[in-house]
């Protein structure tokens, strides 16, 4: 039992040192008001370090991977994302910890401290991507839904590869030119506080790599229906990874917005196979 309490306190003090070398990266690394939001945090994960140490009696080792990992994903893919995450590993840590409080006095006082890293001090960061998450989504959603639609219709109507490549690549380039100007005349009309420069920025983006994924295969692939497929399959990889990106970031639910966006984008693929098998039949389409 002793055993078992000392292995528990090691790895206790190696997830907080872990996540003190994260929240000081990171404060390094951001300006403004999240700096001090993060050092108040990793001082805390310090804090807490010392008091396993104590208990233990021994020093450990943060796990290096694990900083470099969550460094990486801010950078990428932004603070409250790869916080968010970090965050949610801590439910097994705060049950353990919970279980720990009849024996281990200072659990608690630790315990109350990761309740209010998540409610309250990672409610206080600010991140300008965050706010225009409309945009991406409305950038992505309408990429799926029409560059899906379009190549699986050019597929079945062209049969050429490169040629379906060529032409999807023109009309997502066109499309994402048309969308970012949409996005940032409706910013723009409707006077809301965000910048309509910057919405239409995350609009177009969001929309470009979009085209660039769904495109691609057709210039790695000789044959279109090989190509085709791992379009779809990189479209439904994009919609996994950004389902799970907006409802980490939003507390939304990852399930059911999944569903919609993959329901939709792979419905006007199926009806846009059919639009190209009767386009090359009835009208005669070769190339």
């Amino acid at each position: 039992m002793i055993k078992e309490k000392g292995d528990a306190f090691l790895a206790f003090q190696k997830n907080e040192i872990t996540e003190y070398h994260v929240y000081r990266r990171l404060a390094k690394r951001v300006k403004g008001e999240n700096s001090p939001v993060l050092e108040k945090i990793a001082q805390d994960e310090l804090r807490h370090y010392n008091v396993w140490k104590e208990l233990s009696g021994e020093d450990v080792s943060p796990c290096r991977w694990k900083v470099f990992f969550y460094t990486l994903v801010a950078w990428i893919l932004g603070l409250t994302f790869a916080i968010k995450v970090m965050e949610r590993k801590e439910d097994e840590a705060e049950k353990a910890y919970a279980q720990m409080v009849g024996d281990v006095p200072q659990a608690e006082e630790i315990l109350k401290d990761e309740f209010e890293h998540e409610e309250l001090l990672i409610g206080m960061i600010e991140e300008e991507r965050i706010g225009y998450i409309g945009s991406m989504v409305l950038g992505l959603n309408d990429a799926l839904v029409e560059l899906t639609g379009s190549l699986a219709g050019l597929t079945f109507a062209l049969q050429k590869a490169k040629v379906i490549g060529a032409a999807g690549l023109i009309i997502g380039v066109a499309a994402t030119l048309s969308m970012s100007a949409s996005e940032y005349l409706s910013q723009k009309s409707e006077g809301e506080s965000r910048s309509p420069f910057k919405a239409c920025f995350y609009t177009g983006i969001a929309y470009l790599i979009t085209v660039f994924l769904l495109v691609a295969p057709y210039f790695i692939f000789s044959h279109y229906l090989v190509a085709l497929f791992v379009a779809v399959v990189d479209a439904v990889l994009v919609i996994y990874f950004f389902s799970f990106f907006v409802s980490v970031v939003k507390d939304g639910d990852f399930k059911g917005m999944f569903i919609e966006m993959f329901s939709i984008s792979m419905g006007v693929a199926v009806i846009s196979f059919l639009i190209g098998l009767m386009a090359r039949r009835f009208l005669g389409v070769e190339i």
